[in-house]
Order: C-alpha cells, then sequence, then structure tokens
C-alpha cells in the first residue's frame, strides 16, 4: 500500500488545530503503511496555545509528529514537512491546511489514484472563502501563464497527494526561500509534463480564529513573486535543455 505522511503548516491555530487533528489523524490510522504512515504538523513559530496543543495531542497519538520551527512563513513550513517526510523514507506526501476548509472524507479519491499520477491535486471548484480569493486565483493563474508559459488549474491549492520519489527530484528546484512554494511546486510538475490530475474538492470557509494571510499581503508577496517567477522560469528552462541533451 505505500507509507502516507500527511503535511500540515500551522500558525498560531489554536482555534482550529484540534479539530483539524481529530479529522486527519484517522487517514493517517487507515493508512498505516506497515507502521511508518505518520501525521506531521509544522508548527510555524506560533505565538499561541498551538503547541501546546500539539504535544497534548501527540502524548496520545504516536503517529503524530510534531515539528517546532522558527516562523518561516507558510511556503517555508510546507518545505520543512516535504523535506522531513522525503528524507523519513515516505511513499506518498499528502499537505493540506490547519484552518478546517478542507475535508477529510474526500481523500480516499485521492489515494485511489495515487499510482497513476506524478501528482493528484485539488481545484476548488465550489469556493466557499470569499470572491477576494477567487479573484486572487484567476489573477494567480494569468501571471503563471505570462511568467512560465504554462496552464495550472489551481496552483496553490492545499490538498494535494504526491508520490515520494518525484517530489524528491520536483523539491531540488524551489528556492528555499520561497514564500509560493506550492504555487511553485504545482507550475515545475506541469511545465516538465509530469502526470498530474486534477480533482474537485469542497472548500469551506475558515473554521475559526483569523487568516494570517490578508489580500494586502498577498499582493505585496504577488508584486515580489512577479519579477523572481521570471527568472526562475529562465533557470528551469536552461536546465530542462540541459537534462534533454543528456
Amino acid at each position: 500500500m505505500g507509507s502516507l505522511y500527511i503535511i500540515i503548516p500551522a500558525y498560531n491555530e489554536e482555534a482550529n488545530i484540534g479539530k483539524v487533528l481529530d479529522e486527519w489523524y484517522p487517514v493517517v490510522e487507515a493508512h498505516p503503511g506497515a507502521g511508518r504512515s505518520r501525521l506531521v504538523v509544522v508548527n510555524d513559530g506560533s505565538r499561541d496555545s498551538t503547541g501546546r496543543i500539539l504535544e497534548e495531542y501527540a502524548a496520545g497519538h504516536p503517529l503524530l509528529v510534531h515539528l517546532n520551527e522558527e516562523n518561516r512563513g507558510h511556503g517555508g513550513a510546507v518545505l520543512r514537512g516535504y523535506r522531513y517526510a522525503v528524507q523519513n523514507k515516505a511513499d506518498y506526501v499528502f499537505q493540506t491546511d490547519s484552518d478546517g476548509q478542507t475535508r477529510p472524507e474526500e481523500f480516499e479519491a485521492f489515494w485511489n489514484r495515487r499510482r497513476e499520477y506524478a501528482m493528484v491535486i485539488g481545484w476548488r471548484s465550489g469556493r466557499q472563502d470569499g470572491c477576494s480569493r477567487v479573484i486572487v486565483t484567476i489573477v494567480l493563474r494569468m501571471v503563471l501563464r505570462l511568467c512560465f508559459h504554462v496552464s495550472v488549474k489551481d496552483a496553490n491549492t492545499p490538498y494535494r497527494l504526491m508520490e515520494a520519489g518525484q517530489l524528491r527530484e520536483n523539491l531540488k528546484l524551489i528556492p528555499d526561500n520561497a514564500p509560493l512554494s506550492n504555487v511553485l511546486l504545482s507550475v515545475a510538475y506541469v511545465k516538465q509534463k509530469q502526470p498530474v490530475a486534477w480533482l474537485p474538492i469542497t472548500f469551506r470557509p475558515r473554521q475559526g480564529g483569523v487568516n494570517s494571510i490578508n489580500l494586502k499581503k498577498i499582493f505585496r508577496i504577488g508584486r515580489k513573486a512577479l519579477g523572481d517567477f521570471i527568472s526562475l522560469n529562465r533557470q528551469w528552462s536552461r536546465r530542462f535543455r540541459q537534462e534533454r541533451r543528456k
């Protein structure tokens, strides 16, 4: 069956993290991978009681790993979780977020297709988190087409299942300080024409607490990312040409 590592970044999620753990821990139990599967929560320098809740939960749930890190933002926390998974020889790596917007009951459709694709990723077909977020997704799709010359359906979805070997190779393409690491990973798979499936998912409103990423911050990150994307596309294009010549 293969081992499964579920990666969840968390920052100041005391209002949500307990319920999210209750929802996703049974998924790991249902896919034990001969005892090697884990639920990995990357505590991204939370200043509330998120860390304490994780410690208490881990005491009674041996498949939970919580990594306490300095705050590096969502992109850095996700990369830390992915690298932990591949270093510990996971077979499959799944990522979602700690705000309760995704549904664990939709996971099986992704798991059932894991052998057919390098990545199975959700697209938020009926988003319930506001029109402004939908607009951001549309703009991001246009920016990626402009910078990378690829069409990516929903690049930043926090609901993706990846075969670990291919993920390991694609992580080499992602800068350590990339704030939009999941976006870049999505582009890397598509740009290299690796097999990717898009499945519709439910995307609920945030279940509690306050989102640490507001629209002002999103557009500030986006302005900086535009130049970074163009430069990175040049680097990738040179690298891919060299690899094809070998």
